[in-house]
């Protein structure tokens, strides 16, 4: 069995205790920098093309679109605060918090759409929930919140056929 020489199994340990070094200096600089958002909250925004309830593989993503995150007091339902944010290129918004909301019910809600063939609210996806408080066990800053959906004026020509094949494939699974 062959040896490795020495030089190469120092050279390996160094660099394993360098990148080690440099991993817990970037997370203790993450997590003691005071101008880092607590959490960040992410979703999408889609226009159900459809109109089937739900994402589908011709679902369009809807950028411009305007959503709110707002937290409400469990207690009262007083409103404490409300961010707005829009969505990029991809129907993708990112709003950023700097505080813990523990006693609040937060929800991105869908404010408008700036598509006028798609701007009809779908029931059930003009909100999501997210949890801004770190007493529920997660750690991370990030939250994902569900995609919420607006619904297109007309269906596309497609989605008889595709909403048939979708039922047919659930029948199958039976």
């Amino acid at each position: 069995m062959a040896s490795i020489p020495a030089t190469t199994t120092t050279a390996a340990i160094l660099v394993c205790v360098l990148f080690c070094a440099t991993a817990d200096t970037a997370v203790a600089v993450a997590t003691d920098n005071p101008d880092l958002p607590d959490y960040v909250i992410q979703g999408r925004v889609y226009c159900d093309t459809c109109r089937a309830g739900f994402v589908t593989n011709v679902t369009d993503y809807i950028a411009g679109a305007k959503v709110r995150l707002e937290c409400r007091h469990f207690g009262t339902g007083e409103l404490e605060r409300a961010i707005d944010g829009v969505t990029d290129a991809t129907g993708t918004y990112t709003i950023e918090l700097k505080d813990s909301h523990e006693e609040d019910i937060c929800q991105v809600v869908l404010v408008q759409s700036p598509r006028e063939d798609c701007d009809q609210v779908q029931a059930l996806r003009d909100r999501a929930g997210v949890l801004l408080t770190r007493n529920v066990g997660i750690s991370d800053s990030l939250r994902p919140a569900n995609p919420l959906g607006y619904l297109k004026d007309v269906p596309l020509p497609v989605c008889a056929a595709l909403l048939k094949q979708l039922d047919s494939d659930d029948d199958d699974d039976q």
